[in-house]
């Protein structure tokens, strides 16, 4: 890096951490989120649509609340790992931290004024059941564990989060005014920019986010059994967990694909995020696909040989009958279509292909959500669609573009830092003869980037 200006280059992402407005996400977010609660209200003054407007509720706050958690979980992977690839696009991931506040407060809401619409088929069938699971599945219990296991991951992502953000508030401190400032002068206070004291953010960050991760696993395992598998507490299976949490992983590496595309132009950092980062995404994305596939195949087959019929009444209900179209979209839009489409080199290094099934991969795994509550509580024979079910799916949306907005206005959304590192990583690459085979010398970003404000990769 001695030779490129580093000075420039450093000033330049400084200035680029704290240049989004994110107005589109704003905007669309809070009409969004006002829209949909206007249409949920709505839904909540007929019997039938209230059942069906809490049950959707549900749905979409395990939707959103396993992706927030899953995005903060690919930062802490990369801390973990010590990746040198992400440093322009980590940030992108912890921003979405924002959330759990709104995920807290959906957790209040489905076990007061929502229990009974989707946890009421699950109580109609507790006396069936064994002492010891008729006391875990009980009502205040329940909420108590969710609650405050939901309440520790926030807490510790927002600790890794925070300290992650420190040098990059400190750096970014003179070129914001105002309460913005004052919030960064708050935010690291005691912080002075020596390298001792860089040393220690390094490694609190490299202690919070093995915990996160481990912590995520965790907690997502107990919100899955919880809040998918006691909506049909005759059912079960161990690997549940473990296919919510990864399938929440995926999900996040499908988001960060459009979160880096969008960042990248708010911040005119567009041409520092080379074809290189969006493979390197592009792989992840794809190798994710198929361990999502692994573990659907892994509990399908021990479920369908085992032929129990307190296992395989779960599996059927999903895919025969009018849920078929649901759970074939699923597997479609979730694996086959990214595995085609993803397998190739080009369409990873490509934004709008990346972006194309990333988006894809989103709307499946909604679907895949969406699949694995309503048939356990719905008194409907099949899907249906209608203000009830549109409602709480535009309010939730809305809130996480609004959550994710305001953060990217308050906090810097690239950390100067772990830029240099990543483009200092790349930069390497030109002094070299031989490529890796699927990578050439123009998808590594080159000098003449550096200083450039604008223009297509």
């Amino acid at each position: 890096m001695a030779d490129i200006n580093p000075r420039g280059l450093r000033r330049r992402l400084v200035a680029a951490s704290v240049a989004g407005r994110y107005d589109l996400f704003l905007g669309v977010g809070g009409g969004l989120a006002v829209l949909g609660l206007i249409l949920f209200l709505r839904a909540l003054g007929s019997a039938d649509g209230g059942v069906r407007a809490w049950q959707l509720f549900h749905v979409n706050w395990l939707y959103f609340t396993s992706l927030s958690a899953g995005l903060v979980a690919f930062a802490a992977v990369m801390k973990v790992t010590n990746a040198r690839w992400s440093g322009l696009v980590v940030r992108f991931a912890e921003a979405a931290w924002s959330f759990f506040i709104v995920a807290l407060i959906g957790t209040v809401l489905i076990f007061t004024a929502g229990y009974h619409a989707i946890f009421g088929p699950m109580q109609a069938q507790l006396e069936t059941l064994s002492p010891g699971k008729q006391l875990w599945l009980s009502h205040g219990f329940m909420f108590a564990r969710i609650f405050i296991a939901l309440l520790l991951l926030a807490w510790l992502g927002a600790r890794l989060v925070r300290v992650d953000m420190i040098p990059d508030m400190f750096a970014a401190r003179d070129a914001v005014t105002g309460s913005r400032r004052r919030r960064f002068e708050r935010l690291t206070a005691g912080y002075d920019g020596s390298e001792g004291r860089l040393e220690w953010v390094e490694r609190e960050v490299r202690k919070s986010g093995p915990q996160y991760v481990v912590l995520y696993a965790a907690v997502m395992t107990l919100v899955a059994f919880d809040c998918i598998m006691a909506l049909q507490p005759h059912w079960y299976s161990n690997l549940l967990g473990g296919w919510f949490f990864m399938g929440a992983f995926l999900n996040a590496h499908s988001w960060l694909a459009l979160l880096m595309i969008v960042g990248g132009a708010q911040l005119g950092i567009r041409d520092l995020i080379s074809p290189k980062q969006r493979h390197d995404l592009g792989k992840l994305h794809f190798g994710f696909t198929v361990f999502w596939a692994y573990l659907m195949w892994a509990q399908f087959l021990v479920i369908w040989y085992g032929n129990m019929p307190e296992e395989t009444g779960f599996v059927f209900a999903r895919l025969w009958g009018p849920w078929l179209p649901i759970g074939s979209a699923v597997f479609i839009g979730v694996f086959v279509i990214p595995f085609i489409g993803l397998l190739g080199v080009a369409p990873k290094k490509n934004r709008f292909t990346l972006g194309l099934f990333a988006t894809i991969s989103l709307v499946s795994m909604w679907l895949e959500r969406y699949m694995l509550v309503l048939p356990s509580v719905t008194p409907m024979p099949g899907p249906v669609v209608g203000i009830p079910e549109i409602g709480p799916t535009l309010l939730f949306l809305g809130l996480f573009l609004l959550t994710y907005g305001l953060f990217a206005r308050s906090f810097p959304m690239v950390s100067p830092r772990l830029a240099e590192i990543t483009l200092g990583r790349e930069l390497s690459h030109h002094g070299v003869e031989v490529f890796d085979f699927e990578d050439t010398d123009k998808d590594y970003v080159h000098e003449t980037d550096l200083e450039r404000r604008k223009g297509p990769r």
